[in-house]
């Protein structure tokens, strides 16, 4: 980045950002969600802070999956990628609208974009040998049965059914990373890498070509904060705070911890896979990469968080 007056920071918002719960999934129900975390991100970009939001997709992908399955018999099947892409389009506009109408409440001369966004992962990464991350509904052995003749995996959940199961690789470059680097330094906030990106592979010949996988938004906003030297990575979630001991009597709230005992904290199995473990280890990876710090919080705390108020500070 060429910018020097202003720190930048990637915020990548996490899912409870817009689907609050199974009562309030509608559009409208959604787009009220947005408004109200991008109003803490408004605040933080009135307090100096250029932003570049993340943000995750996996109820969105499972609403059109779903739509899929209804109209099977009249329209075409969508693939995972084109989901991701019609995904960051929609979130993305509900993003910028938000925004937008925030800056303007507020009085700040400020515009929002979305990037939609490709990134690459190896098509050698060991995780297309073990598809692990559940996506769309749950079916009936006989249908999943059926539906793995075309080389989808299925596994069954539970006792809940059988659910897809696709790989979840880790990514490898942004590929867009130029147009999100001239819109920051033009002075955008950047809606960008959401949903962990468009999952695409280099094949000779063809070029770029969309996947059926899901790569963790929370390692891909850690890789576009290392790509372009941001200042900080936030991680906002469903917790004002990071906890050991999560749900047990002698619980602790941290405010703070180095990458040595975040690692430690992995290592003692604090932190759960698919919930805080990625969060965590998304920090990890920045910090390592160059990063200076990280801070994971939920949307209402941002502002307090950064001023050293609350929130759960990665350090080197």
């Amino acid at each position: 980045m060429n910018m020097t007056d202003k720190k930048v920071a990637v915020v990548a918002v996490g899912g409870n950002a817009l689907v609050k719960d199974k009562n309030r999934q509608t559009i409208a129900d959604q787009y009220e969600a947005a408004f109200e975390t991008m109003g803490h991100i408004a605040e933080m970009i009135r307090a100096g802070w250029n932003v570049i939001i993340s943000h995750g997709n996996g109820p969105q992908v499972g609403f059109i999956l779903r739509r899929s399955e209804l109209s099977a018999h009249e329209l075409h099947p969508v693939s995972l990628d084109y989901c991701g892409a019609d995904t960051q389009g929609a979130i993305g506009y509900m993003f910028q609208r938000a925004l937008n109408n925030h800056f303007e409440q507020l009085g700040m001369d400020k515009y929002a974009a979305t990037v939609v966004t490709m990134v690459e992962v190896d098509k050698n990464d060991p995780a297309f040998q073990n598809p692990t991350k559940p996506i769309g509904s749950f079916l009936d052995e006989a249908t999943a049965k059926e539906r793995m003749k075309s080389g989808q995996t299925f596994v069954e959940d539970a006792g809940r059914g059988w659910r897809q199961v696709v790989p979840s690789p880790m990514p490898k470059r942004i590929v867009e990373v130029k147009a999100i680097e001239s819109l920051v330094n033009a002075g955008f906030v950047v809606v960008a890498s959401g949903g962990g990106g468009i999952p695409v592979v280099e094949k000779e010949g063809e070029g770029l070509v969309g996947i059926e996988a899901v790569i963790d938004k929370d390692f891909a906003s850690a890789l576009l904060a290392d790509t372009i030297k941001a200042d900080l990575l936030l991680i906002s979630t469903a917790v004002e705070k990071v906890a050991i001991n999560f749900n047990k009597p002698d619980v602790k709230w941290l405010d703070q911890m180095t990458v040595a005992e975040a690692k430690q904290y992995i290592q003692e199995g604090h932190f759960a896979p698919g919930s805080m473990l990625p969060k965590i280890q998304a920090c990890i990876r920045f910090l390592e990469n160059g990063g200076e710090k990280a801070l994971i919080t939920d949307p209402v705390n941002i502002p307090r968080a950064l001023k050293g108020e609350t929130g759960t500070w990665i350090v080197k």
